[in-house]
């Protein structure tokens, strides 16, 4: 395969300024389509005093007000139902329904048309394409097929470029591990952590290596995993295979994605998407590569139901390089860093749990569950962390590097607790590793006040 095939040369390729004329047209013209359509957005820009003939260069989109998903959960259930007020098409044209996982809160429900629904498959082209994907690929899919968006779209995509798609919706796990041994697959897609438990089961329940498998090629998604070096190292070890990093959301779509040459960060779609990064703290449009900030997101192409400045709560930064891949869509430097709802101060320190997974699967010797628990003893934080042990490895041989690891990289004491292997929660999806206990505990309190 030639450099010339790692790109669509229409768009990937565009020199910087007339890319930034491309997203202002269409950022005008979902601006003005969701003003004329949505009850919701002609009220939030009305409030603010604006309409689409005001954004007259690509610097005035920053007056445009924001969108979080709190505001979106507060018009569903209305007429029509159960969308509310955000729709922009008759509901008879809304061909498919989605939601988002729920992680955060009450789901979002996500009308798409069948155009929406074909802008999601291209994006997730652009994705596959750049990290190899080819018609001579037969893809296996090891997730449930069900309401929450995952891979569906992954799924087209495949099959738009040409791959042969094996689903493998309501296997178990050792079922899709003997399915991709028997068809021989090369390329799957699931979560950072579904991966590794399915390496897990392979191994050690039924003695097949899955790195003596035929997969090559693995695209992770909805959890940071994949960005975080010490787990893309197990999960490419574990497999024998290149391990690419994607990020996308329900509410948004495929917004970013690494490619094969995998310049420690993922391009953003720039054709389809505009990204902005916000100064969390005094609002200030991040253009600088090397400032961490919150992402404000904008579908440039959605029509159902628009994302027009949406505040993700993505943490991330530019980069200060271009990626030798020849590509001119920017790169975000290592991926998506956290979410700003999940950096959260303890004893006094921010902390993100994308910190503490890079520690504990750095450390040979524990297993790749691991859970963090915060809450209170009197009046003081503490922060547990609970690790498995591989079999035949003795605990103070980890605990030492675990301690001066986590005091390094994280500046914080723990109190560490270890468990046998495989007895910590396995999670098929998004994994609930975190847990902080404090705001329950002062809901408690205040109850028997």
């Amino acid at each position: 395969m030639n450099d010339q095939e790692y790109w669509n040369p229409v768009l990937e390729t565009l020199p910087k300024e007339k890319l930034k004329i491309l997203q202002f047209k269409k950022f005008k013209r979902i601006l003005t389509w969701a003003y004329t359509r949505s009850k919701f957005h002609r009220a939030l820009y009305d409030k603010a005093g604006l309409t689409p003939d005001d954004i007259r260069t690509f610097e005035d989109i920053k007056k445009i007000p924001k969108v979080e998903k709190s505001m979106m959960r507060g018009i569903q259930n209305k007429d029509p139902f159960p969308y509310g007020d955000a729709l922009c098409v008759p509901l008879e044209e809304v061909s498919t329904f989605r939601q988002t996982s729920g992680t955060t809160g009450q789901p979002v429900y996500q009308p798409d048309t069948w155009q929406d629904w074909e802008w999601w498959s291209e994006c997730w082209s652009f994705i596959l394409w750049a990290q190899g994907y080819r018609p001579s690929d037969r893809v296996f899919l090891p997730f449930g097929y069900n309401i929450f968006v995952a891979f569906w779209a992954g799924h087209y995509a495949a099959e738009k470029l040409g791959c042969e798609v094996v689903p493998g919706g309501v296997l178990d796990t050792q079922s899709r591990i003997l399915k991709i041994q028997e068809l021989k697959a090369t390329a799957m897609m699931a979560t950072p952590t579904y991966v590794l438990n399915m390496a897990d089961v392979a191994k050690n329940k039924m003695g097949i290596d899955p790195a003596a498998l035929s997969i090559n090629k693995i695209t992770c998604a909805g959890e940071p995993g994949a960005g975080i070096p010490s787990t893309k190292k197990r999960i490419q070890e574990a497999w024998g295979a290149k391990v690419f990093d994607h990020s996308g959301a329900t509410e948004i779509g495929a917004w970013s994605y690494e490619c094969r040459k995998q310049p420690c960060g993922m391009h953003v779609n720039e054709a389809m998407f505009l990204v902005e990064i916000e100064d969390p703290v005094t609002g200030e449009i991040i253009e600088e590569p090397g400032r961490k900030g919150k992402m404000v997101i904008t579908a440039l192409d959605r029509i159902a139901q628009p994302c027009i400045r949406f505040d993700s709560k993505d943490i991330i930064e530019w980069d200060s390089e271009s990626c030798s891949c020849g590509r001119t869509f920017r790169l975000i430097r290592g991926g998506v860093l956290g979410r700003a709802d999940d950096i959260t101060k303890v004893k006094g320190v921010l902390i993100s749990p994308a910190a503490i997974e890079e520690v504990v699967r750095s450390i040979t010797g524990l297993g790749d569950e691991f859970e963090v628990i915060v809450d209170k003893q009197g009046d003081a934080d503490r922060i547990k962390l609970k690790v498995e042990l591989l079999p035949e490895v003795v605990r103070g041989s980890v605990e030492t590097i675990l301690k001066d690891q986590l005091r390094l990289k994280t500046n914080l004491g723990y109190q560490i607790e270890f468990y046998d292997y495989g007895t910590l929660p396995r999670y098929e999806v998004k994994a609930k590793r975190f847990k902080d206990l404090r705001k329950k505990e002062i809901a408690k309190k205040e109850c028997r006040l």
